[in-house]
Formats: C-alpha cells, sequence, structure tokens
C-alpha cells in the first residue's frame, strides 16, 4: 500500500493530531480567498492536481477548486453545526436526514489528499448536477490519468459510508488510480482484497 492509499472513513479515523506534511498551495483557480487553508494540498497531490487543471483548461473546461485540506478542528465545527442545523429541523418537522457531513476524524480532506471541485456553470457550489457538465463527466474520465479517484461514486453509498458525491475527487496516485477507475472498486473495497 503506498501512503496516498490510506482509508479515511467513519470506522478508520484520523487523530485529531494529525496534520499531514508538505502542505502547498496548488496553481489552480480556487473559489477560496488566498491564504485560506482550503487551498492546501499535500505536495505531490498538488502537483498532480496542477497537471490536471491545466489539461482541462486546454481543453476548454474550466475547473475551480473549493476545498481541499481541513483540519479536524474545522471539520468539528462543521458537523457540529449540520447537527444542529439537523436538530432544529427534527424538532420543527418531526423529520430529519442525516447530516452527509464527515464526523471529525473520518473526513478524507484532513489528509491533504482530497479536493472537491466544481465549476462556474454550478456557480462554484458542490452539487450532484456537476456530474452533468461537461466538466464533471471529464473529470468523471480523466481525473484517474492524473492519479485522482471520484472518492464516492454512484451506488457505493452503503460501501463508502457516504453519498454521491461527484465533486469529490482523492490522490491515491498511479497505478491506484487507474486500477480503481477501471475496476470500479472503491477503497474500501480495494482494502479488502
Amino acid at each position: 500500500m503506498s501512503k496516498f492509499s490510506i482509508l479515511v472513513n467513519r470506522e478508520h479515523l484520523l487523530s485529531q493530531n494529525y496534520i499531514p506534511q508538505n502542505l502547498t498551495e496548488p496553481a489552480i483557480p480556487f473559489s477560496a480567498p488566498p491564504g485560506d487553508a482550503k487551498r492546501l494540498l499535500v505536495r505531490d497531490a498538488a502537483a498532480a492536481a496542477e497537471e490536471l487543471f491545466h489539461r482541462a483548461q486546454k481543453e476548454g473546461l474550466h475547473l475551480w477548486g473549493v476545498s481541499g485540506y481541513r483540519p479536524y478542528t474545522r471539520q468539528r465545527e462543521l458537523y457540529e453545526a449540520a447537527l444542529a442545523k439537523r436538530e432544529k429541523l427534527l424538532k420543527r418537522t418531526g423529520d430529519a436526514p442525516m447530516t452527509a457531513v464527515a464526523p471529525p476524524g473520518s473526513s478524507e480532506h484532513q489528509t491533504g489528499l482530497a479536493l472537491d471541485v466544481s465549476c462556474p456553470s454550478e456557480n462554484y457550489e458542490l452539487e450532484e448536477t456537476f456530474a452533468l457538465t461537461p466538466e464533471g463527466k471529464w473529470l468523471s474520465t480523466y481525473a484517474s490519468h492524473y492519479g485522482f479517484i471520484l472518492r464516492y461514486p454512484r451506488g457505493k453509498e452503503s460501501i463508502t459510508g457516504f453519498p454521491y458525491e461527484p465533486w469529490h475527487i482523492r490522490y491515491v496516485g498511479e497505478p491506484l488510480a487507474p486500477y480503481l477507475s477501471l475496476t470500479g472498486l472503491t477503497l474500501e473495497e480495494y482494502y479488502l482484497l
């Protein structure tokens, strides 16, 4: 297993003290302002993201980074806010879906290897409709050529523990990314081999 194939999910948690080494800001467009930690990725993932985005641009497509690295403390804030919102909705309506926000320690963003991607036609939002855009279709086809996988594919929710997210790519490097893309395996399924 390579250092990039680390499995992070609700069952395989990162410590609250885990901070990846070699975080750097890739030279790609971001919706987050300069200096924001969301613009950071581990060096190898950052270099691969630059190549991926450059290739997309040459194809006339406009990918934008939305969120890369996210520290444990920020993930805890997001999770607690999502739980509070769910609780309010539950009190008001008697029903509320479980939050899609990962609990602290279970977010791949803490590894510095995950990147949420959007495009101008989606107003830089993270929506399932991204999959229907030219950018989303291109990303689905070519991410693995640059060491990335679509981490939470449709139809694998019960395996990954997360809903379908066509915008969430994860750097696993080569040759693992092309292998997972070709076989349709998730990281969870790969770890069971």
